[in-house]
């Protein structure tokens, strides 16, 4: 389930301010078709790094010399395979261990000057990541507290990268170390911590707050770690490594715990070898989620949280009759939960009740955000009886959609979907705010449309371009202008003419509905006569000077097809009429 989310740098980075002196001499490429990424890094071969990376290899594990594969590339000097693996999330900062070898070995000033380039920009996270990162920098304490990080300096990069929403989704829980507090919520705590889901089911069960006594806790270090569940990244100062080692003891956190002891080695080692009386800068460790074992990382955690609250919610399956019936029906469902999923809200759709946790609504939906902070009471303002978990009604969705709608928000991904649910999982993400669905529908279906016949592909073109699922109207432009005579021969093709705008360089003539509220603007997606014009010139390779030729060619033969497709038409009228 969980994918590997790779990046752009900003354009302007790639024209990098390199003199003639930089481009020194580098180890010759070589080719290692059966490498693994160490050997592909350093022998330069980018098509057998790209491979791997894209098979999901750890971009930052360690090889028997305890060495990254960026250090070799900056080693060799190969300045494409070391860009390939900082897109994929090698870690290259300053104050950090590998951050500090990759620059102190790198072959020639246009690696290190590329390694500059990347300082303080780390991959941009996942969307759940990032949004409940937001959300947990959007409580007031913990953003209190990376303020005064930024403004002493102490982390650098470990910024907020600018502002947050003002209608922030509040905490349920609030931690007090030696009186300064992190704000954080149950359900995120209890996925990540075994330590954490015990105490909020006995000891802090109703608890509202809880105060640390012990004087030797490190805020530092539980903040990180905190953070840390929210965002699979960690960042830290070394200086609070030890701390942050004992406190993932204490939490069951046992595969992070390993890492972090091993990197420990690794910094005692490069303080032996820093001066340190002559650098006082605060070295600091960061950690992506992807160095941990999959099912020790968010998605999985919140999926495992997902599967249970499903499990609970499926109790009540028909329900039935006005609200004095629905409460009865919560109300059974929290007695007789099997297990405890932490839900905090109950989701009505068609005859069933999900069982949900508001958090993660409201982190990935800014529908979900607007329904949530203006419920007051039971069923949004209706009275309703206390101890029961407030309930929302969602209509004109079906159930199968709902869930595998929540199954995305969860998890970032989709395990299958039945592609009939497809119309209907767009129209959901454009109505919920929950743009990215898409593209995670678009990815599952792929495989399916490899075996389509050509007029269901017309359908799907269709769909795709109504809803802008560039992934999938991509697709089937490729598909119909590389056998464009197959298609012609379709007479869903030639209708779905007749409902197309003409070809025309007119910007203005748009295939696409306006972008919903929040929707970012869609400057890739014309015409959809005009894009498939340009794949078929494409396909047939017209050389420069013909392509206007060609173009002619092609809007009389789509002319034609559309005299063929009328005369069908008004043949199909006639028929019905007579009968």
């Amino acid at each position: 389930m969980s994918k590997r989310h790779s990046w752009t740098i900003d354009p302007d980075l790639d024209g990098i301010d390199l003199e003639p002196e930089d481009f020194g001499s580098s180890i010759p490429l070589k080719k290692v078709p059966f490498g693994d990424v160490f050997e592909a890094s350093r022998a330069g071969d980018v098509d057998r790094l790209g491979y791997l990376l894209e098979s999901g290899v750890n971009v930052n594990a360690r090889d028997q010399w305890d060495s990254v594969a960026l250090y070799y590339a900056c080693l060799a000097g190969h300045l494409d395979a070391a860009k390939m693996l900082l897109e994929s999330g090698a870690i290259c900062s300053e104050h950090t261990f590998d951050g500090d070898r990759c620059h102190y070995a790198s072959l020639n000033l246009k690696v290190r000057k590329l390694l500059k380039a990347f300082e303080a920009r780390p991959p941009p996270l996942g969307p759940l990541q990032a949004a409940l990162r937001e959300t947990f920098l959007g409580c007031w304490a913990n953003r209190v507290y990376l303020d005064q990080l930024d403004s002493q300096s102490q982390i650098p990069g470990y910024s907020s990268n600018g502002g947050f929403s003002s209608s922030h989704f509040p905490p349920d829980v609030v931690f007090y170390i030696q009186g300064r507090p992190i704000e954080a919520h149950r359900v995120i705590l209890s996925a990540r911590s075994p330590f954490f889901k015990k105490k909020f089911e006995t000891d802090w069960k109703d608890r509202k707050e809880v105060r640390f006594s012990r004087e030797k806790l490190s805020y530092p270090a539980l903040y990180s770690l905190i953070h840390f569940f929210y965002s699979d990244r960690l960042e830290i100062a070394v200086d609070d490594m030890e701390d942050l080692v004992r406190i993932s003891k204490v939490c069951k956190c046992e595969s992070l715990q390993r890492v972090l002891e091993k990197e420990l080695i690794h910094q005692k080692y490069a303080d032996y070898k820093a001066l340190r009386d002559m650098d006082n800068s605060l070295k600091r460790f960061i950690l992506q989620g992807l160095s941990l074992p999959e099912e020790d990382r968010l998605p999985a955690a919140l999926h495992r949280i997902l599967e249970i609250s499903l499990a609970n919610s499926t109790r009540e399956q028909n329900v039935e009759g006005g609200v004095d019936n629905l409460v009865s029906c919560i109300g059974a469902m929290q007695i007789s939960e099997f297990e405890h999923d932490h839900a905090d809200v109950c989701v009505r759709v068609d005859k069933k009740i999900f069982r949900c946790h508001q958090v993660v609504l409201a982190s990935r939906s800014e529908y979900f955000k607007a329904r949530l902070s203006r419920m007051k009471d039971f069923f949004e303002g209706k009275n309703g009886l206390p101890g029961i978990l407030p309930c929302l009604e969602e209509h004109d969705l079906s159930m199968e959609a709902f869930e595998k709608m929540i199954e995305y928000m969860y998890t970032d991904g989709l395990k299958d979907i039945n592609p009939d649910q497809a119309d209907e999982m767009f129209d959901a993400a454009s109505r919920y705010l929950l743009f990215p669905l898409k593209r995670a529908v678009a990815d599952v279906l792929l495989p399916h449309l490899e075996n389509v016949p050509p007029a269901e592909l017309c359908h799907w073109l269709v769909l795709s371009d109504m809803y802008g699922v560039l992934k999938i109207r991509e697709y089937c432009l490729d598909a119909i202008a590389c056998d464009f005579e197959t298609f012609a021969d379709t007479p869903e093709f030639r209708s779905m003419l007749l409902t197309l705008p003409p070809p025309s360089g007119d910007s203005s003539l748009r295939t696409t509905a306006p972008s919903a509220p929040g929707a970012g603007v869609n400057t890739d997606q014309g015409n959809l006569l005009d894009d498939l014009r340009e794949k078929w010139l494409e396909a047939e390779g017209a050389e420069l000077d013909e392509r206007d030729e060609s173009a002619l060619l092609f809007d009389k033969r789509l002319e034609m097809l559309m005299v063929v497709a009328e005369q069908e038409k008004s043949s199909a009228l006639a028929d019905s009429t007579d009968e």
